[in-house]
């Protein structure tokens, strides 16, 4: 079986995809670590708000822009072929937008009218298309520059894979839909919206809300006006980068039948809309014990030779019997994965003894990442 070195053989851009709660973010930076200690110059972009990137990698915090990790940190916890980086950053979406408005205006005034437009400072969340689009922009962004060898993305967890796939698309619908043509070039009741008959309202209006809204729509939207053009070639352009060549997806998952059945989701939408899918990650996994699961009074008896206490070898004894039954339960769902993505690659994760918060314990995820399904299983079995 392949390791994550084969998988993004040839690959600019690895996307970590699958629900909350399975491990993307550690996953993201393992993977993006691992690719530096071999000489890449990598990024990894998280959307994680609770900062635990930032953490595991050493830096105080991350921001819009790349933070370099110090490569010290690096070289302690494995050898580092030389030319390798890693940077980090995390995505700050409402600054990612201002940055798309800044690049696609006339002028700079054109711009200021609308980042200072409060109908703008209210909906610019909900107008990116959320989280989703802002980290496909950002990632197109670094893309565009050439900066790096590698681009890690961590996706935003997501109830629904498509959230992230249809992402570019839904921008620019709302772009192109009628509902944004209407204020922009309105016409027959549209345009009567401002005319005498609404004056009345709007006054009341105005002292409801505290400023005068139909002048702050007409400000936003003549503003914005000049910019549909820019924002749908950029669109049209994030939108291809997801299905080039060489992009890869990644999708990761937990041995849990729930996740294995969305990942297998994620793998058939993939597919269906012809993007290139390079394999999965399962998270604690558990491995079995053996081929074969022991009886409980053997594997008592044989417990009570080596600790000399009958009543511990018997709990000791459940407890290992117990543990058993769920790997099997793991083995079997993880199954059901390989069998319907077809053969490609599936890198398992055992439970690993500590939390990962460092570097050290991304380092630990490594040893099964980059390697192959026999030393995986050996190392998991030895527990080292």
């Amino acid at each position: 079986m392949a390791s994550v070195e084969n998988i993004l053989e040839g690959n600019r851009i690895c996307i970590c995809a699958g629900s909350g709660g399975v491990g993307k973010t550690t996953t993201s930076a393992a993977i993006a670590l691992g690719m530096a200690a071999r000489g890449f110059k990598v990024c990894v972009l998280t959307i994680d708000p609770a900062k635990r990137l930032a953490d595991s990698l050493g830096l105080e915090q991350l921001g819009n822009e790349a933070t370099m990790v110090d490569p010290e940190l690096i070289s302690e916890h494995g050898v580092q072929e030389e030319g390798g980086e890693l940077w980090a950053m995390m995505l700050d979406a409402k600054e990612t937008f201002d940055a798309l408005v800044s690049r696609h205006a006339e002028d700079e005034e054109a711009r200021d009218r609308v980042l200072n437009n409060r109908i703008y400072q209210q909906i610019s969340g909900a107008l990116a298309g959320s989280q989703e689009y802002m980290a496909m922009e950002k990632l197109f962004e670094l893309h565009s520059e050439g900066r790096f060898d590698l681009l890690v993305l961590d996706t935003p967890p997501s109830r629904n894979a498509l959230d992230f796939l249809n992402a570019p698309q839904r921008l620019t619908q709302f772009i192109e839909g009628k509902s944004l043509q209407v204020f922009i070039r309105p016409t027959g009741f549209a345009a009567r919206i401002a005319g005498r008959g609404a004056g009345v309202a709007l006054s009341v209006l105005k002292r409801l809300v505290g400023f005068d809204l139909l002048a702050d729509l007409s400000e936003f939207f003549t503003a914005f006006s000049g910019m549909i053009d820019g924002f749908q070639e950029r669109g049209h352009r994030v939108s291809a980068l997801l299905a080039d060549d060489e992009t890869t997806f990644i999708v990761v998952c937990g041995p849990q039948a729930d996740q294995v059945e969305e990942a297998v989701f994620f793998h058939s939408k993939l597919v269906e809309q012809k993007m290139n899918f390079g394999g999965a990650v399962v998270n604690r996994v558990r491995y079995r014990l053996g081929t074969k699961a022991p009886k409980l009074k053997a594997l008592t008896s044989k417990l009570d030779g080596e600790i000399s206490n009958p009543e511990l070898a018997e709990t000791i004894a459940r407890n290992l019997l117990e543990y058993d039954v769920l790997a099997q339960r793991d083995a079997k769902n993880i199954a059901v994965l390989r069998k319907t993505i077809s053969g490609e690659p599936v890198i398992r994760i055992p439970y690993l003894d500590t939390d990962v918060h460092d570097i050290a314990g991304l380092s630990e995820i490594n040893r099964y990442l980059f390697t192959n399904e026999k030393e995986r299983v050996d190392l998991a079995s030895n527990g080292n």
